[in-house]
């Protein structure tokens, strides 16, 4: 049934609440929402584009809606007055302050820093900083070569495709490694010179761990001065994932029943335990956790009877056995 769907309805199915939506409507089979599911799953954003027909309340909606985070919401909220006040500075003809936003974001895998970057994209979009507010997301293999010259050219391009919007280099500290020969410090040298030569037009944000990032920024000393933002991404709490998890399901049109809620946060209260958690951990490791349950739900309900005797209730509820257990294919070790 699957090739039924024209490509441009495959393109538009980007969450798991649109393929739930096919499944109920009879649109696609079971087997067909698996093998999306998987397909999506699998699937890297690598460049997030902007609507034009999003409202800037509605990204601040979906900001303010993220579980913790704090100092990120205060520095919008400082940026967005700070721009408002300068425009209107310019109006009475007076000075107005230029605004150097690069940042550095340090945190483990799963605390928000990549979501973060993306919205920001869209913020500074509709408040006049950036032009397009895209987001392109790239890491060293992104922007270093193999050979000399290779590296400036390849930086140089995924500057080109982030002017007007965000370049977010994940694992940045990368860069660093191999010493004064290796091709990381031209991927530096290139950004630094984009980021003077296209101060009004791009936004670089550095992301990596905490002490990793601490590191590089030490033998870069010349790099602090020029990320005069930075901001730590803390580990969530088990109840703040507990938070995160049923978020993620409602949006995705699915509810635990209570045994499956107490026994999803006994699995997150051990894996605090796993020396592999700052991998595999925080909102990361819930979306991974959700979208096996979602699979495991799909088969349990096959296994169990026929689709026509399947309820929209059968469809809605995640069950504790749906909960998966071994968390080693989540990176999290043996």
């Amino acid at each position: 049934m699957i090739d039924k769907i024209d490509n441009k309805m495959k393109n538009e199915i980007n969450d798991h609440a649109k393929i739930h939506d096919m499944l109920i409507n009879g649109l696609i089979t079971t087997a067909d929402a698996l093998t999306m599911l998987t397909d999506l799953d699998s699937y890297k954003i690598t460049f997030e584009k902007v609507s034009d027909e999003e409202k800037l309340e509605d990204i601040m909606k979906e900001l303010d809606e993220l579980i913790g985070l704090s100092k990120v919401k205060n520095l919008v909220k400082e940026i967005q007055a700070f721009s408002e006040i300068q425009k209107k500075r310019e109006e009475e003809k007076l000075l107005a302050e230029p605004q150097v936003l690069h940042m550095i974001f340090k945190g483990n895998p799963g605390t928000g820093k990549t979501t973060v970057a993306r919205l920001l994209g869209k913020i500074f979009k509709h408040i006049g900083i950036l032009e397009k507010g895209h987001t392109v997301e790239v890491e060293r293999a992104d922007l270093v070569g193999e050979y000399i010259g290779h590296t400036a050219q390849k930086t140089r391009d995924q500057i080109k495709r982030a002017r007007g919007g965000i370049l977010f280099v994940d694992e940045a500290y990368s860069l660093g490694r191999g010493g004064e020969k290796d091709f990381g410090k031209e991927a530096i040298d290139t950004l630094v010179k984009a980021m003077e030569d296209y101060k009004d037009d791009l936004i670089v944000i550095l992301a990596g761990y905490k002490d990793e990032m601490d590191w590089f920024l030490q033998i870069n000393p010349g790099l602090r001065s020029r990320f005069p933002i930075q901001i730590e991404f803390n580990d969530y709490s088990v109840d703040e994932l507990m938070q995160i998890a049923k978020m993620m399901a409602e949006k995705r049109q699915y509810r635990f029943s209570p045994e499956s809620l107490l026994k999803f946060e006994d699995i997150l209260q051990s894996s605090m335990n796993n020396m592999f958690y700052n991998k595999l951990g925080n909102a990361r490791l819930v979306r991974n956790m959700i979208e096996k349950a979602i699979r495991r739900q799909a088969l349990r309900l096959v296994s169990q009877s026929k689709i026509s005797r399947i309820s929209r209730e059968d469809l809605l509820q995640i069950k504790p056995e749906d909960i998966p257990i071994d968390l080693s294919e989540f990176g999290g070790g043996h």
